[in-house]
C-alpha cells in the first residue's frame, strides 16, 4: 500500500490514508501497527476488531506480540509473518490470537505494508482478521480421525506381522523374531519366558526337550526357576500370580538394582534373570511383564520395557505399571496368540512325537541278513515331524529264507503310522506262516477287510530261498514275489534293467480273492531295488518318465555294493523329493568277483533314529564301509562316529544322518542333527555339548561344523592310525 504525504513526519496524513484504506474492507476487523521494531506497537483498531475481540485500542496498544498465542499448535504461520515483515513484503498467514475473555481463536490474517509516496521503507502495516475459528477446529477434527484410522490401522498390520511369524513357532528362533518386532514398533524392548521344566528365556518353542545349560545364557543369568504353582505365600509375588493365572494386565518389576525381592520368589528370579540379559538395564527404571495364557493354564511371560513409561498403578492396583491403551492392547492380544499358538506347537509336537514312536517302532533296523547284501533308507518328506506313510521291512524268515516288503499307506500322521504298523505286523506274521507271497496277501486282504483299517496301501512282498552253490561255490537264490498296488521292483545284471511287474493286483483289502505269485532265479551279483514313489514322482513328469529314469540310473551303477549302489540313487534321484522316501537295495554277492572297488562312488549315507541304538549301529556301519573300502585299521574311526553320533543323540533331535566319504587322505565322517548349537570341545563342563568325548574327536581326527539348513552338520576326517597311511583304492 502506497500513501501520499505533504507533513514532515507525514503522522496525521499517514493515518487518514490508512482510514480510506480502511474503508475499503467496512465489516472485516483491522489493526495499524506502526514499523518500529522490536516492538511494532499497535496503534490503531477498527470498530469490527472491537466487536469480533472484543479488545480496545486501549486494551491492545503496545507490542504487537502481545496479541499472538506463544505456544500455538501450529508455529508454521507466525515464522511466516515474521520472514516477511522482515523482507517487507505483504503476506498471509494463519495466526492464533486472543480475545478479551482470554480465550483464543484462529484468524487467516492479511498482512500488508504501508510505504510513503517517495517510495521508502513501510511506515505501518495494515492487518486485516478472519476469523476460522471453526474450520480450523473442523480440519483439526477431521485430522484427529484420520491419525486414529492411520494409527488402528498400522496397529492391525502389526497384530497381522504377529499373527504371521506366530504360524512359524515352531522354529528355533519364532519368539526371538515376535520380541524383535515388538522392540522395533511398539516398546524398546521385549523378551519371552517360557515355562518348560522351569521358567527360562527363551527365543524359540522348545518342543525338543533341549536342556536349560545346552542353550547359550548371558553371564549372571540365574538358572531356570520351578513356579509353586498353587503355593500360597505370605509375600506378595505379583510374578507368580500371573503364573498362577490369578493377575490380569501388566505388572511391574523394579530394575533398579537396589530394589529387593523376596528369595526364591518368581518376582526375585526375573528380576535377577532381566538385570543380566538387558544391556543397561539397570538404568531403565522398570520392566512391564504379561502373561502368556494357554487354553488351561499359563505357558510363559512376556517382559518389555515400556517408551517413557513411570512404574505407578494400572486400574487401581499396587504395582501394576502404567501402558497407555494402545501399548496396552497390542501386548495383550500378542501374548493371546503367542499363548495359543505355543500350546498348539506343543499338542502337534506331541502328536507327532507319538507317530514317529510308533512309525520308528515298526521300521527295522539296518538289516543284516546271511548270505546277502543289503542296504536301506527311509526319510519322510515332512521335516518337522518326521513322520510318513511309507515302510519296509526285510525279514529272515528261516535259515535260508529272507522277506523284503516296501510299501506305502497314504498320510503323514499319527493314523497313517498306525495303519503302517498294523499291516507290518499283519505281512510279517503270514508271511512266517504261509511263506509264499500271492497266498500271504490273500491273507491280508481278508484280515484288513475286517479290520477297517481306514488308510489305503500298497506293498510289494518278495521272499528269496537260498538254494546250493554252483561250480563256483556261491549259493544261488529264487525270487517269488506279489504285488498289491505298487510300483514294481527292479532286477538289474550285467547293466541291464528288468521290471518285476508281473503277480500285480488291487491295493490291500480290495482284493478279489485271488492273489497270484511271480517267480524267478537271481545270480551272483544280481541287484534288487525296491522304492516308494517318493524316489521318482515329480510335478513336472509322469511316473512311467520317473520309472524310466530311476532303470537308467540304476543301469549304469557303478558301485559294487548294495549301499554304494543305494547312494547313487539317491544321489541321482531324491536330490528334492516331493514325498516320503523308501528305497531297498539287495545284491546278492558274488563271491568269485575279483575286481575290486574301483567302481565305488566311496559315499554312503545312513538315516538313524535319535536314540541310544543308533550309536551301535553307527559304528558297525563304519566297520563295514572301511572292510569294504579296502581303508585298514577302522578303530580311530569307530571311536569318532561312536562320539558324534552320541553328541547327535544326546543334544539334538529329529532323525540323525551318518553320511561316509573316501577323501582319499582318509575317511571323512558326517554327522546332521536338528540342533543348531555347535559342538565345543571343553574340559567337561557340563553345559557344553561335546565334553571329554570331543577331546578323544580332536586326537583322532580334524573335524569342525558347519550350519545346515535343518540344524547342523559335524565332520571329522579321521588320520591314519600311527606307523601307517590311509589305505585306499584308486
Amino acid at each position: 500500500m502506497v500513501v501520499n504525504s505533504t507533513t514532515g513526519d507525514g503522522g496525521e496524513e499517514t493515518l487518514l490514508a490508512i482510514g480510506r484504506a480502511v474503508g475499503q474492507v467496512v465489516g472485516m476487523p483491522v489493526l495499524v501497527a506502526a514499523a518500529e521494531p522490536p516492538d511494532w506497537p499497535i496503534v490503531w483498531v477498527n470498530r469490527a476488531f472491537t466487536e469480533v475481540t472484543g479488545l480496545t485500542l486501549e486494551d491492545v496498544a503496545g507490542p504487537a506480540a502481545g496479541m499472538i498465542a506463544p505456544a500455538a499448535e501450529d508455529s508454521s504461520g507466525l515464522h511466516q509473518l515474521q520472514d516477511a515483515v522482515l523482507a517487507e513484503r505483504a503476506t498471509s498467514a494463519l495466526l492464533r490470537l486472543r480475545r478479551a475473555d482470554g480465550d483464543w481463536f484462529w484468524a487467516r490474517t492479511v498482512v500488508t505494508p504501508v510505504v510513503g509516496g517517495d517510495g521508502g521503507r513501510p511506515s505501518h502495516w495494515v492487518a486485516a482478521l478472519v476469523d476460522v475459528t471453526s474450520e480450523v477446529d473442523r480440519d483439526a477434527a477431521v485430522a484427529a480421525e484420520v491419525e486414529v484410522v492411520r494409527q488402528e490401522s498400522e496397529d492391525l498390520a502389526l497384530i497381522g506381522t504377529v499373527s504371521d511369524l506366530v504360524m512359524d513357532l515352531d522354529d528355533p528362533y519364532g519368539l526371538r523374531a515376535i520380541a524383535e518386532l515388538l522392540s522395533r514398533r511398539v516398546v524398546s524392548w521385549a523378551g519371552f519366558y517360557v515355562d518348560d521344566d522351569g521358567l527360562h528365556a527363551a527365543d524359540g518353542v522348545d518342543t525338543t526337550r533341549v536342556s536349560w545349560a545346552q542353550r547359550r545364557q548371558p553371564a549372571g543369568a540365574p538358572g531356570p526357576f520351578v513356579p509353586r504353582r498353587g503355593a500360597r505365600s505370605a509375600v506378595p509375588d505379583a510374578v507368580q500370580r500371573l503364573l498362577d493365572g490369578e493377575g490380569e494386565g501388566a505388572v511391574a518389576i523394579d530394575f533398579d538394582v537396589s530394589a529387593t525381592y523376596e528369595p526364591r520368589t518368581a518376582s526375585a528370579w526375573l528380576a535377577a534373570d532381566l538385570r543380566a540379559r538387558i544391556p543397561g538395564g539397570a538404568g531403565l527404571g522398570h520392566v512391564a511383564v504379561l502373561a502368556l495364557p494357554g487354553r488351561h493354564r499359563v505357558l510363559g511371560l512376556l517382559a518389555v520395557v515400556p517408551r517413557g513409561a513411570e512404574p505407578g498403578q494400572e486400574d487401581g492396583v499396587p504395582g501394576r505399571v502404567g501402558l497407555d491403551e494402545r501399548t496396552r492392547t497390542i501386548l495383550s492380544l500378542t501374548g493371546r496368540r503367542v499363548g495359543l499358538a505355543m500350546e498348539n506347537v506343543r499338542l502337534y509336537a506331541r502328536e507327532h512325537r507319538v507317530a514317529e514312536t510308533l512309525q520308528r517302532a515298526m521300521l527295522p533296523e539296518q538289516a543284516e541278513v546271511d548270505g546277502l547284501d543289503v542296504w536301506s533308507y527311509y526319510a519322510p518328506n515332512v521335516v518337522y515331524a518326521q513322520v510318513g506313510g511309507d515302510w519296509y521291512d526285510v525279514v529272515q524268515i528261516s535259515s535260508d529264507v529272507v522277506g523284503v516288503v516296501i510299501g506305502d499307506v497314504v498320510g503323514h500322521d499319527v493314523e497313517a503310522a498306525a495303519a503302517m504298523g498294523q499291516l507290518r505286523s499283519v505281512v510279517r506274521a503270514y508271511a512266517f506262516e504261509v511263506t509264499e507271497p500271492g497266498p500271504v496277501l490273500e491273507r491280508v486282504d481278508t484280515l484288513v477287510g475286517g479290520m477297517r483299517i481306514p488308510r489305503s496301501a500298497g506293498l510289494v512282498l518278495t521272499t528269496l530261498t537260498r538254494r546250493g552253490g554252483d561250480e563256483g561255490g556261491c549259493p544261488s537264490w529264487h525270487l517269488e514275489y506279489s504285488r498289491a498296488g505298487h510300483l514294481p521292483a527292479l532286477l538289474v545284471r550285467d547293466g541291464e534293467v528288468v521290471l518285476l511287474d508281473g503277480a500285480g493286483g488291487a491295493l490291500i483289502g480290495f482284493g478279489d480273492g485271488q492273489r497270484t505269485t511271480a517267480r524267478a532265479d537271481l545270480r551272483p551279483g544280481d541287484v534288487l531295488v525296491f522304492y516308494t514313489d517318493g524316489l521318482i514322482e515329480r510335478r513336472d513328469r509322469a511316473l512311467l518318465d520317473g520309472v524310466a529314469a530311476l532303470r537308467e540310473v540304476a543301469a549304469g551303477a557303478t558301485a559294487v555294493d548294495a549301499a554304494g549302489i543305494g547312494e547313487e540313487l539317491l544321489a541321482r534321484l531324491a536330490d528334492s523329493p516331493e514325498d516320503d522316501v523308501a528305497v531297498v537295495v539287495v545284491r546278492i554277492p558274488d563271491l568269485t568277483d575279483t575286481s575290486g572297488h574301483g567302481g565305488n562312488v566311496r559315499s554312503r549315507r545312513w538315516q538313524l533314529p535319535s536314540e541310544p541304538a543308533s550309536i551301535a549301529r553307527a559304528r558297525h556301519a563304519v566297520l563295514r564301509t572301511c572292510h569294504a573300502w579296502e581303508l585298514g585299521d577302522a578303530s580311530n574311526a569307530e571311536l569318532v562316529v561312536s562320539e558324534l553320533v552320541a553328541n547327535a543323540v544326546l543334544h539334538g533331535w529329529g532323525r540323525v544322518t551318518l553320511r561316509l566319504h573316501d577323501t582319499g587322505e582318509g575317511l571323512r565322517i558326517e554327522v546332521e542333527d536338528s540342533n543348531p548349537t555347535p559342538p565345543v570341545a571343553t574340559e567337561g563342563h557340563p553345559g557344553r555339548i561335546g565334553g571329554f568325548g570331543m577331546r578323544i574327536v580332536e586326537r583322532l581326527a580334524d573335524w569342525g561344523w558347519r550350519p545346515s539348513r535343518g540344524g547342523k552338520v559335524v565332520w571329522a576326517r579321521v588320520r591314519p592310525p600311527e606307523g601307517g597311511a590311509a589305505q585306499t583304492t584308486a
